[in-house]
């Protein structure tokens, strides 16, 4: 796989958008303890770096969805791999994404986790890619925008490449 480098977040600007989301949480939750649904792969990073800034009580799930394989676009076929173990009755409940582009995968996961009965269901992304949405999302915490253009590190993969990243690239990928 060849490709050029067309954008990067760097590290520092990473840290600075998730203490402030951090902040953001703590503040709107600070008399009640959510529960951050976290979607696995790619935002076991910045979860964990996001809970570690958050001041309040939280508890902590994770679900797995696939729809993307070996490709770089969304297959639009939602498969449900790992559920979420914790109860969520009564409880207000913050789903945590590395990326929304689509919208398909998060309209189905909060479908999904309204079955479940929380108190509320609020939406946190690191990245919201709007070029490529499908489904109208409301989101409550977002990091950066973006239009477009593939995305790697910080959890990010390409085929399962570049989730070590410390900071995020915005890739264009060039087949021979």
């Amino acid at each position: 796989m060849d490709y050029k480098i067309l954008k990067k977040i760097s590290e520092k600007d990473i840290r600075k958008k998730v203490e402030e989301i951090a902040h953001n949480i703590s503040e709107e939750y600070k008399d009640t303890e959510p529960v951050l649904i976290g979607v696995l792969n790619g935002s076991f990073i910045f979860i964990a770096d996001l809970i570690r800034k958050i001041s309040i009580p939280t508890k902590v799930d994770f679900i797995r969805l696939a729809s993307y394989g070996p490709n770089s676009i969304s297959s639009g076929n939602i498969k449900l791999t790992k559920d979420i173990e914790l109860l969520l009755r009564g409880k207000p409940v913050i789903i945590v994404e590395d990326i929304i582009d689509t919208g398909l995968t998060l309209s189905y996961l909060i479908k999904h986790i309204k079955k479940k009965s929380p108190e509320s269901i609020r939406v946190c992304t690191l990245i919201n890619k709007f070029g490529l949405r499908q489904n109208k999302i409301g989101i409550d915490y977002q990091g950066f925008e973006i239009e477009e253009g593939f995305l790697v590190g910080y959890g990010l993969d390409y085929s399962e490449k570049y989730r070590h990243l410390p900071y995020i690239l915005s890739l264009e990928i060039q087949t021979n």
